[in-house]
């Protein structure tokens, strides 16, 4: 009876775990059986969903559309575009947008496009004595999509090379609308979300955009892609999302991502952000771990691939977005070793915050040290100045200082959100989407259960993932902005998204309504009746007010006119030497690179020393200098040309202290700023003003061959000796 009764033992506790599993796969299948059926779904609910989609996406490409053709005749009638000559249209390229431009120009030129990307990597005829890698240190990865379009396609036979350039990043405008419509719609429930945050920034283009001062920027290249990333990311985040939709939405976030990386040289710190912003959200919203975890992989990938296909560039691996996602994988890691409920598992979520911190840090000073990089290096120089944590006379930080986009917001700008009726309704969702967010924070912390799948009645805006990530980000954004104004063309956008967003939104009425306990009128229909009506009525105020002044915009023609540059650039193309270098401010050097195509001595670009070490020394023709040490500096760089511009040297209007030359007497200590700014003893006059006079020594150096009310060309001679 003992040897019967051993296996009948050991049956029983083997049975023991297949009664479970039984148990487990019963509940599993009673799941699958309580599941509504998708074919009982009524046919007129179905035409309903597929109309509201319709519609939808519709009105989306629509906006974008119009969007486009709005920015194209609106620069047309600033511009008079069509009816200029091609030296005239190139002139308004201003600064490094000019630069962009002509490397497209140069790549339409090459006899093929290999030839054309080997002359760009290896470039030695823009900048003298000085070979560099214009793909890689100016990012022209749009330039060689550009061109490589336009022959592919043909454009070249139907139009000009200036028109389908300009056509490219118009459209990318319009995409750039239409995710942002797309983003809104995904998170309110409503395409009125979408059609109001088109409204909202364009109305605001002042502050959404600078596509219409500087149509190659880099960041208007690039920011349409990250649009389409965030929508993509919003998608991803949303809970109950079948399975194809959350593909579609991981492969369009990895396409957008990487390709935004590749668009604009400060992309990465930009994901940086966005890194941080998911982070915080994994804190909070512990469903949604293993989807920012994927989104950590996407950024590693598109870290390594733009650092391969970007000449090994070293900024992608000092990079804090890369030090930061590999602290968050490796805690992962040792999380994943724990075993979940015991001591050390809540310990580690204490520490969780810390520990990637200081994980971080460490990691990117490790990368610093094994890796060679000069990544803008004079940018954290400038923030500590920036911030008071140093004192400077150095002219290149104070001169960046003085920029206007990199100064704190003016009034001007809080005024012009205010009359749009945008920033106060920005604060109030923002307000009402953080309350919710700190209510469903405690309530996980007092171990009260929250539901993956809310309803409209719950009203608990903050449990949903994407809202918590975009109000950490636009948290994180606007903190910049408000440091740095340049900041604001990349937050204001998203503050009109999460603007119509919250007042389209019945989940955030009712969240209000729960909060008041609303009983007098049933909350759900109060909610849907304002989700419609408010943004209805936001809608026709924004149209009758400012509706009117967009079209006046589009009917008044202006006038683009610069007789005197159009004069100085048509005199070295007949003049000059083709082996000429000029040298003079950065701005009009870029000018000069692009509509003649001479080698210059410094180019308007401020994420290379060198370059910044140049434009400083170049702009010493504006200070208080001798001929001698002038002849000294240009001849050092080969210069055969100099060129005086006398908006700079006799500028007035400027803030104070902020003028070139005042900064350029500050730098060489002509100027003792703890006197009260009182003038030191100089011997030499400015030499800008002293060269026009025509007297020795200056004449024994520089010999003025033109002059126009704007500009002065002086040839640099070749003397024997210095006369004193």
């Amino acid at each position: 009876m003992a040897k019967e009764e051993g296996p009948t033992v050991e049956l029983r506790q083997r049975k023991k775990p297949k009664s479970s599993e039984s148990q487990r796969s019963a509940k599993e299948e009673k799941k699958i059986n309580d599941t509504p059926i998708p074919e009982r779904t009524p046919k007129h609910i179905l035409f309903q969903r597929f109309a509201k989609l319709f519609i939808g996406c519709l009105a989306a490409v629509t906006s974008g559309m119009m969007y486009a053709l709005y920015l194209s005749a609106y620069h047309e009638r600033k511009f008079w575009f069509s009816n200029r000559q091609e030296l005239e249209r190139e002139i308004t390229f201003k600064g490094d947008s000019a630069i962009y431009y002509s490397y497209y120009k140069d790549m339409l030129k090459a006899p093929s496009f290999e030839r054309g990307v080997y002359e760009l990597t290896h470039n030695n005829k823009t900048v003298s004595l000085k070979t560099i890698n214009a793909v890689q240190q100016m990012s022209l990865y749009p330039e060689l999509i550009a061109s490589v379009l336009y022959q592919a396609t043909g454009s070249n036979e139907v139009i000009e090379p200036v028109y389908f350039y300009i056509g490219i990043v118009f459209g990318l405008q319009g995409i750039y609308v239409t995710a942002l419509f797309v983003t809104s719609w995904l998170m309110s429930g409503t395409w009125l979300a979408g059609i109001l945050t088109v409204a909202w920034f364009i109305i605001n283009r002042v502050d959404t955009t600078r596509i219409e001062y500087s149509i190659p920027l880099r960041e208007n290249w690039a920011l349409p892609y990250f649009a389409c990333q965030v929508a993509a990311l919003t998608g991803y985040l949303k809970n109950n999302l079948n399975t194809y939709s959350e593909r579609f939405c991981y492969l369009l976030m990895s396409a957008s991502t990487y390709t935004f990386m590749m668009m604009w040289e400060y992309s990465h710190y930009l994901l940086f952000l966005q890194a941080i912003s998911l982070f915080l959200l994994d804190i909070i919203s512990v469903e949604q771990s293993e989807k920012v975890h994927e989104v950590y992989k996407i950024y590693i990938f598109s870290l390594f691939l733009g650092y391969l296909l970007q000449f090994e560039n070293p900024a992608l691996l000092v990079s804090p977005l890369l030090s930061l996602v590999a602290a968050l994988m490796l805690t992962k890691c040792l999380q994943l070793n724990v075993k979940k409920g015991t001591c050390v598992a809540k310990m580690m979520r204490v520490i969780n915050f810390y520990l990637v911190c200081t994980l971080t840090v460490t990691l990117n000073v490790i990368m610093k040290m094994f890796v060679t990089h000069k990544e803008n290096g004079h940018m954290l120089k400038f923030l500590e100045v920036k911030f008071g944590l140093n004192m400077t006379k150095n002219f290149t930080m104070n001169w960046l200082l003085c920029q206007e986009s990199l100064q704190a917001p003016s009034e001007d700008f809080f005024l012009r959100l205010t009359r749009s009726s945008l920033l106060p309704f920005y604060i109030l969702v923002l307000i009402i989407c953080l309350l919710s967010m700190i209510q469903v924070f405690f309530r996980r912390i007092n171990g009260m259960s929250v539901k993956e799948t809310g309803t409209l009645e719950d009203g608990r805006i903050g449990e949903r993932p994407e809202i918590i990530y975009h109000v950490i980000h636009t948290i994180l954004l606007g903190s910049l902005a408000m440091v740095i104004e340049g900041l604001k063309y990349i937050w204001t956008p998203y503050v009109c998204m999460l603007a119509a967003f919250g007042v389209c939104s019945p989940e955030l009425w009712m969240t209000v309504f729960k909060w008041l306990r609303l009983r007098s009128i049933h909350p759900v229909l109060l909610a849907l009746f304002l989700s419609m009506v408010v943004p209805t009525i936001i809608g026709l105020n924004l149209w009758k007010e400012f509706f009117p002044r967009l079209m006046t915009e589009l009917t008044e023609l202006q006038e683009f006119y610069d007789p005197d540059t159009v004069e100085l650039m048509t005199w070295i193309k007949r003049q000059a030497p083709v082996a000429a270098v000029f040298a003079g401010s950065p701005q009009l050097m870029g000018a000069i690179k692009l509509c003649t195509g001479w080698m210059v001595t410094s180019l308007p670009l401020y994420n290379d020393d060198d370059l910044l070490k140049r434009n400083e020394n170049i702009y010493q023709i504006y200070s208080k200098r001798s001929a001698e040490d002038i002849y000294k500096i240009l001849t050092s760089y080969k210069a055969n040309y100099l060129i005086i511009e006398d908006s700079i040297c006799n500028e007035m209007g400027t803030m104070s202290g902020c003028r070139v030359k005042d900064l350029l007497d500050v730098a060489n200590g002509h100027v003792v700023c703890e006197e009260g700014d009182k003038l030191t003893y100089s011997k030499y006059g400015r030499f800008c003003h002293e060269v026009k006079i025509n007297y020795s020594p200056y004449v024994n150096y520089f010999t003025r061959v033109y002059w126009n009310r704007s500009y002065f060309v002086y040839k640099i001679n070749t003397v024997i000796s210095f006369q004193s």
